[in-house]
């Protein structure tokens, strides 16, 4: 059993650990008032949920103009905040702060009976990702038992643009965001079927983002449909993004559609709602 009293290591430095036994007894020195701030500039989008111009910022945050400029050029520099010269909004990159403890708490392990039963029913592969940058991370994955079967590999990765894992993920971004995006695309064709026309493929997002899912048809590999729509919170954040892949001899676009996409959606309002217990 540890003690409240902080215990020298090795290298004659705090151990973290029972530094942070006793918080009761933190004291001035060892507060970080720029690290408060700055959540705190953080904490206000969360508030407003909206995008502020810096005099609000300073406003909600109770800091002067100054002070409040400095830590949004900062949060700017390291990616977490957008701005347009006038207004100031959150990127995707503030999902990475949380997402170390959502996977502790174990979401992905809570979706894998579901994403199981729905694999059982179907008798189809069923994978589970998120976005990371331009690429989805495959962050779980059941395999269906089948002859012709989808393996996918847990943490494997796969351009965000010819998966509709991805397609799904990139579309529920701010559509703010979707230049930069589609600035940054490389449509390397992976098939005959990939589009490759950027303009084109803004049409692909509109569509994924006005339907809730994506189906893709042999845009990534030859003979492979997939189909798939987001995971979201109640609170309607995207967790991920939740597919089914299956070989094109045992389905059509249409039958993945009328078929599959029920149940998918099915198994996406279970898992939402085993978060919510």
């Amino acid at each position: 059993m540890r003690t409240s009293v902080p215990s020298e290591n090795r290298l004659g430095t705090v151990d973290p650990e029972s530094a942070f036994d006793d918080q009761d007894k933190l004291s001035s020195r060892d507060f970080v008032s720029s690290l408060s701030r700055g959540l705190s500039i953080l904490s206000s989008f969360s508030r407003t949920s909206r995008k502020m111009t810096l005099s609000e910022v300073a406003a909600e945050t109770d800091m002067s103009r100054a002070t409040a400029r400095r830590f949004l050029l900062t949060l700017v520099k390291e990616g977490y905040v957008v701005t347009d010269g006038k207004l100031f909004d959150l990127t995707p990159k503030v999902l990475e702060l949380g997402f170390s403890v959502l996977s502790k708490i174990g979401i992905w392990d809570r979706a894998r009976p579901f994403m199981e039963r729905l694999s059982e029913q179907t008798g189809e592969s069923c994978t589970a990702a998120i976005l990371d940058g331009l690429e989805v991370v495959y962050v779980a994955g059941v395999q269906a038992h089948n002859i012709i079967s989808v393996g996918i590999t847990v943490g494997s990765r796969q351009s965000a643009f010819y998966t509709a894992n991805g397609r799904v993920l990139l579309a529920a971004q701010p559509e703010d965001y979707w230049d930069a995006i589609i600035a940054n695309a490389r449509l390397v064709p992976r098939t005959q079927y990939s589009v490759t026309n950027k303009s084109e493929f803004r049409q692909v997002l509109e569509k994924v983002r006005d339907e809730g899912w994506s189906l893709v048809d042999q845009e990534l590999e030859l003979g492979l449909l997939s189909l798939a729509i987001p995971l979201r919170y109640r609170s309607g954040v995207t967790a991920g993004a939740i597919n089914i892949a299956v070989p094109s001899i045992r389905a059509t676009p249409e039958m993945m559609i009328e078929t599959y996409l029920p149940k998918l959606r099915e198994t996406a309002e279970q898992i939402q709602l085993s978060l919510a217990r």
